[in-house]
């Protein structure tokens, strides 16, 4: 168990603050595009663009200051320096070993950089921490998460979202105009179907758009029947954020989501064809708070959602609103991939 969480969970939502302001404020004074330009770009993992430096380069100095002096710690966040721990890894105070911090920090300082550089969605700060477990440290071992949104800059309100696992989840609104933070009841969809409802598979980034579509067709019509004309039998929301998806689960904004890139990878290979961009841990280093809202998270093939705490690994994710929502969807999903022997 995590040592001292009350105190650990005020840091945290001190950083989150610190780079909710940061980024907003650079969103406001940088010229249209200057934010959008790539520095870094590798094979094996997400993009790196000037919004992304803007965290990343406090992220470091911060937890060395502030988190390391009262616990050693491995922080696992994209575009971080290898210290020797792996790629993205690294351990502070500086001069440690992996094997001696006393957590996991997984994090994605900035997950929704592309909606929110062109001010389309808002973006948010993702960080769960785990109890060090060495190299087989995995989400499912995060104890504590939180979530906070980094608005748009129109926009005065923005959600921060917290759970410790076990004692369920918290939430609040802060207005940045007055300061205010107030509690916020969110609680996930409580239908049993998804018919006129937001269910949505995600697919929007080329390389497996023609596979992931058919198999959404296919999950529909399993679920709700053959669409008769004049009809609109459901929504989806193709958000290009894996914590706002999340977030979209909890608050009772969409009853079905479903990110199966790296599932389909096998058939894209069949076709001598690449995957592209996939979900990674840190993108779903707050699922602990859906767990604790009541979201049902699968690993896309109907096993617990589970992956190692790491920047690399691609990570296949289905969430549930509730039960009867995974009764009328799973069957069809699970169908529709054993068909393409995907199981």
């Amino acid at each position: 168990m995590i040592r001292d969480r009350e105190r650990l969970l005020e840091q945290l939502r001190r950083l989150h603050g610190d780079i909710q302001r940061a980024v907003v404020a650079a969103m406001e004074r940088a010229a249209p595009g200057a934010l959008a330009a790539v520095v870094a770009d590798t094979d094996d993992s997400d993009t790196i663009y000037a919004l992304d430096r803007i965290s990343e380069d406090y992220l470091v100095a911060w937890f060395a200051r502030e988190v390391a002096p009262e616990r050693p710690l491995l922080l696992v966040a994209e575009g971080l320096p290898d210290s020797g721990n792996g790629p993205g890894m690294l351990a502070l105070p500086r001069g440690i070993g992996a094997d001696e911090v006393e957590v996991r920090i997984l994090m994605d300082p900035i997950d929704g950089t592309r909606g929110l550089m062109f001010q389309k969605r808002s973006a948010w700060i993702l960080t769960g921490v785990a109890p060090n477990r060495g190299p087989l440290t995995r989400l499912s071992d995060i104890e504590l998460a939180v979530q906070t949104e980094i608005p748009l800059v129109k926009q005065h309100l923005a959600d921060t979202l917290w759970a410790v696992r076990g004692e369920g989840f918290s939430a609040e609104r802060f207005n940045r105009l007055t300061g205010e933070r107030t509690p916020l009841a969110l609680h996930p969809d409580t239908t049993t179907t998804i018919a006129h409802h937001f269910a949505t598979v995600a697919r929007f980034v080329p390389g497996a758009r023609v596979a992931l579509s058919a198999i959404d067709e296919e999950i529909m019509r399993a679920a709700l029947g053959p669409v008769k004309r004049g009809e609109t039998q459901s929504f989806e929301d193709q958000y290009i954020c894996s914590g706002g998806q999340l977030y979209g689960l909890i608050a009772g904004q969409d009853a079905f989501v479903a990110d199966l890139r790296p599932v389909v990878e096998k058939l894209l290979a069949r076709e001598g064809r690449a995957l592209g961009l996939a979900c990674h841990p840190y993108d779903l280093a707050t699922s602990l708070i859906a767990e604790e809202a009541g979201v049902l998270l699968t690993d896309g093939r109907g096993n617990p959602l589970d992956a190692p705490l790491d920047t690399r690994t691609d990570v296949a994710w289905v969430g549930y609103a509730n039960a009867a929502i995974r009764a009328q969807v799973e069957p069809g999903l699970l169908a529709a991939l054993a068909r393409r022997g995907l199981l």
